[in-house]
């Protein structure tokens, strides 16, 4: 950008989209229960969620401090099923990286 006095430009630093499986592949993975696990990674560069050998690993930028990494992952799982982050519930695994999650009906 070409620089004029006294104009100061912002340029934005926005993050890239996160890198999601398809809904279907995700629910494929549940139980006939609609429970998930999910195999997580805190403190990424980056977040996404990947089916690898009939699992899901999810990578989130939150550290794993004081729940952060914790709350990251339904939100980003959320978000790749298309659903509110309020219909996935916790099941097992607040402090682990090994989570069970319920998944909606």
């Amino acid at each position: 950008m070409p620089k004029m006095p006294g104009i100061i430009v912002a340029q934005s630093m926005a993050r890239p989209r996160a890198d999601l499986p398809e809904a279907n592949a995700i629910r494929a993975l549940a139980d006939a229960a609609g429970r998930l696990a999910v195999r997580v990674t805190p403190g990424g560069r980056s977040q996404s969620l990947a089916v690898v050998d009939g699992r899901l690993f999810a990578k989130v930028r939150a550290k794993p401090e004081d729940g952060k990494a914790t709350a990251a992952v339904p939100e980003l799982l959320a978000s790749a099923l298309g659903v509110a982050a309020s219909r996935l519930h916790l099941l097992r695994g607040a402090n682990a990286r090994e989570k069970l999650i319920q998944l909606p009906d």
